[in-house]
């Protein structure tokens, strides 16, 4: 057994052995560190893989911890043609006491399989998905950027192999997790973000893939995100795509309205889940976490007017954005068509708050009261 086999996990799950194959060529610590010294977002990637199969008939198997290396795909599989992707994504942090954690896996694998059903997916065990995450942070360890708010972002996903022509669920899929060393997703600094309000395009409309995490739907954006980018903005807003009127989420991430001021008061409102919107798991986080920082969480409709008018009287006093990647944003400016309008110049003290709450718990330096770190070395 290999010093690398050592230290990882036999089985993904019960009946799903791990082997691991350990690349021959990892990088240099030399290279790894000059990587690690400004390690962007998505930009370079750690010296292994876990890849996974599923077929008709045999179920999940040949779980492999490998090289990171390119797939060898025919080119009729079915995931080029119709689409059948799904994915993830999470963060391994070195903490305070130097242990290794991620947050809430268990909630991404959720969502993972609710997006598997949508898109007539095979579901993934849930232990079989946070094992394989386990195993290749424990393999890529090294790959953990320190200072700051760095981590390694894992991207688990799936896509369909099968080769044919033809509109119906693949009878053969490949799960695989990359990780990927990680700076803020905006820097390594806290700077709030522009953003426009798309009034021309929608994202999803309820019974659609709207609440899946698949790569249709960023594809469907881009067109609006660059539209969004020609008016000088970080980000696109989405509205309903029925009445084109109420605000859902920013891009990749959900929104957040603050009422009122510190010390008494607060509330902060998001966006009810339609099933147009993703269901962010910060965005859960927030909720579930809200009383005990003194501040009411609360979900209902917003309109894109009833946002410009509340900012103009002062009702609300701050907005940000909220994701796995990007923590928590504040939002400063909202561009659109119908009329620009500014939210602040500075993150507000309530955004900050709920900032250095969850940074806290992830990075233990604050205590998890609600048991959302999940250790891992």
């Amino acid at each position: 057994m290999s010093a690398l086999s050592a230290n990882l996990p036999t089985h993904l799950s019960e009946g799903l052995p791990l082997q691991v194959v350990p690349n021959e060529r990892t990088r240099t610590d030399a290279e790894r560190q000059q990587i690690l010294a400004s390690p962007g977002f998505g930009q370079n990637f750690s010296d292994h893989m876990v890849v996974v199969r599923w077929s008709e008939g045999q179920g999940w198997h040949d779980a492999r911890l490998q090289a990171y290396q390119p797939f060898s795909l025919d080119p009729a599989a079915a995931v080029l043609h119709y689409a059948q992707e799904i994915f993830e994504g999470l963060k391994a942090y070195y903490r305070a006491d130097g242990t290794i954690a991620t947050f809430r896996p268990e909630a991404n694998a959720e969502r993972f399989n609710n997006s598997a059903r949508r898109l007539a997916m095979p579901e993934l065990p849930t232990e079989a998905f946070v094992a394989a995450c386990d195993a290749l942070v424990l393999a890529d360890r090294d790959w953990i950027p320190t200072g700051g708010e760095r981590s390694l972002y894992l991207r688990p996903y799936m896509f369909a192999t099968e080769a044919f022509l033809g509109v119906r669920p693949s009878k053969e899929y490949v799960f695989c997790v990359i990780a990927s060393p990680a700076a803020g997703y905006f820097g390594d600094h806290v700077s709030g973000v522009s953003v426009y309000a798309s009034e021309d395009y929608v994202r999803a409309v309820p019974g659609g893939t709207g609440e899946a995490k698949c790569g249709g739907n960023y594809a469907a954006s881009l067109l609006a995100q660059a539209q969004a980018a020609h008016e000088g903005c970080d980000q696109v807003v989405w509205l309903d795509g029925v009445e084109r009127k109420y605000v859902e989420e920013m891009g990749g991430m959900n929104l957040f309205f603050v009422y009122g001021a510190d010390p008494d008061g607060v509330e902060i409102v998001t966006p009810d889940l339609t099933g147009s919107l993703l269901p962010g798991i910060t965005r859960r986080s927030l909720m579930e976490a809200a009383g005990d920082l003194g501040v009411t969480a609360v979900e209902r409709k917003i309109s894109l007017q009833q946002w410009r008018e509340d900012v103009v009287s002062g009702a609300i006093t701050e907005v940000f954005a909220c994701g796995t990647a990007a923590v928590i944003t504040p939002v400063y400016t909202c561009k659109a068509r119908t009329g620009d309008f500014v939210i602040g110049t500075e993150p507000g003290p309530v955004t900050m708050r709920l900032r250095d709450y969850l940074l806290g718990v992830q990075y233990g330096t604050t205590d998890d009261a609600h048991s959302w770190i999940h250790t891992i070395g």
